[in-house]
């Protein structure tokens, strides 16, 4: 049974255990709602309750655990010679799960039978093109161990499944009885049913919190796992960057963190004037017809995807750049460049300044601009003396949440700037960023143990350490120093 299937079923369980307890409550109460102690629909909410969230919170759990046991007992069955040379176990149980999920297809379609399959033992020669078809393709290095190990996959798979539609079914009738078993006048089933939703609550934000918790240690845990095959010193304070693959590497972190710095810098010269200008403008002169139209204008440019951005910045600004600026100067020969992806990242950071300005501006009582025209201040004077003042803590706090949401930016980076590792000054140049670099080294065939690959965690706790810095910063400039009013 499908997870999509089964989850309608246990909701249907628990929509029909709403109306079942909401009618016994009010039949035991004699059709009088008055002598129970909750309203009727507390009594059904119980029973909703107690049939959905075990059986689901088991249904999650199941799909989180089933699939380690399953890898953990099928890898017991791949040897080091089964294993091509050249690959690694990691690629081996890719090929493992391919062939079952194309197992699963053929038997899905009738290409085979599960008779035919127990018939299969060392060669499965004709198996090949059976999963050819399903759009299943393998190489001719993959062994017969393999194809068992497969076969294993997908029985103590459909096994697994199974076993969790009956113990999910199981746990969520379970649950309605009990639930209608407790169904009296005197039942509290208000005081139950807020009981309940806040333990939900409060698992939700544990859910966030070991969410974030778990990036943090895998982050430090792989990092820390690289540093010893590759030297602190030589990342921090090398200024090559220049991955072999082979040994010999150079993973030095200042030329991607240059890139970082100089397109982020580039995006901040263009996004910071416009969108505190265009923040002024709205709050202080745009009439509310204009404003109704031009802010929600400006905020659509937040919706557009970044690849979109990036498409626009390799097809539009980066030839532009070229052939009107680099070219005739003499200082770049490239489409891709610091300045295209400044300039784009820019533009798609205008809505993060603007929106946040214009809510710090416009939070700037009314009162203390009464007070400065009747001082006989113009109103450029007030916005210049009075509400950008008042303004300036929440400003320079959205500036830096937008520098934060610039230095994490990838698609951009990868089709305006190109994947030059370099420092240098030109900003036509074509440079590469902390985030590509994080892409790259995790794609390919690379093994995952060498530190070629486990740099990409260094990097990401890298950046990850330096964001959050800038948070912090931002949050402590506009505690510190933000203006109450009443």
């Amino acid at each position: 049974m499908s997870i999509g299937l089964l989850s309608l079923i246990v909701i249907a369980l628990a929509v029909a255990g709403y109306l079942i307890g909401r009618r016994i409550a009010l039949a035991k109460a004699g059709g009088d709602a008055r002598r129970l102690h909750s309203l009727p629909g507390y009594y059904g909410q119980s029973v909703f309750l107690f049939t959905a969230i075990p059986a689901l919170v088991l249904l999650a759990g199941w799909l989180l655990v089933q699939p380690v046991l399953i890898e953990s007992r099928v890898s017991g069955m791949i040897t080091a010679a089964d294993i091509p040379e050249g690959s690694n176990a990691d690629l081996v149980m890719s090929d493992v799960r391919r062939i079952s999920t194309g197992l699963d297809l053929v038997l899905a379609q009738g290409a085979l039978s599960e008779a035919d399959l127990d018939a299969m033992r060392a060669d499965f020669s004709d198996v090949r093109g059976r999963l050819a078809e399903v759009g299943i393709a393998l190489g001719a290095n993959v062994k017969p161990t393999v194809f068992q190990a497969a076969k294993t996959y997908r029985s103590a798979a459909t096994t697994g499944r199974w076993l969790m539609t009956g113990a999910v079914l199981v746990l969520a009738l379970a649950g309605m009885a009990y639930a209608l078993s407790r169904i009296s006048p005197e039942f509290r089933a208000r005081n139950v049913t807020e009981a309940f939703v806040k333990t939900l609550l409060i698992g939700a934000s544990l859910v966030a919190i070991m969410t974030t918790a778990g990036i943090v240690l895998s982050l430090v845990f792989e990092t820390v796992h690289f540093f010893k095959l590759y030297p602190a010193k030589d990342f921090f304070f090398n200024l090559v960057w220049n991955p072999q693959f082979r040994g010999g590497s150079d993973l030095g972190i200042w030329p991607l963190l240059w890139g970082t710095l100089y397109v982020s810098l580039i995006a901040l010269l263009v996004s910071v004037p416009v969108g505190i200008f265009a923040a002024i403008y709205l709050a202080e002169y745009a009439s509310k017809r204009i404003r109704a139209v031009a802010k929600p204008l400006l905020e659509i440019l937040a919706g557009i995807p970044t690849i979109v951005y990036g498409l626009f910045a390799l097809i539009t600004v980066g030839p532009m750049l070229r052939d009107y600026f680099a070219q005739p100067l003499g200082i770049g020969s490239s489409s891709s460049s610091v300045m295209t992806a400044g300039l784009v990242m820019g533009i798609m950071l205008i809505p993060f300044v603007s929106s946040l300005s214009d809510d710090i501006i416009n939070a700037v009582p009314q009162a203390m601009r009464d007070g400065s025209y009747g001082l006989g201040a113009t109103q450029s004077e007030t916005v210049k003396q009075v509400i950008l003042p008042a303004a300036l803590p929440g400003i320079v706090g959205a500036i830096l949440l937008a520098a934060s949401r610039a230095i994490g930016e990838t698609m951009i980076v990868v089709l305006g700037a190109g994947a030059a590792a370099k420092m240098s000054l030109n900003p036509f140049d074509a440079m590469t960023t902390v985030t590509v670099k994080i892409v790259s080294q995790l794609t390919g065939d690379t093994e995952f143990a060498s530190p070629e690959t486990l740099v990409a965690f260094a990097l990401g706790l890298t950046l990850f350490v330096f964001t959050l810095g800038l948070n912090v910063l931002a949050l402590f400039i506009v505690r510190k120093y933000r203006e109450q009013y009443e």
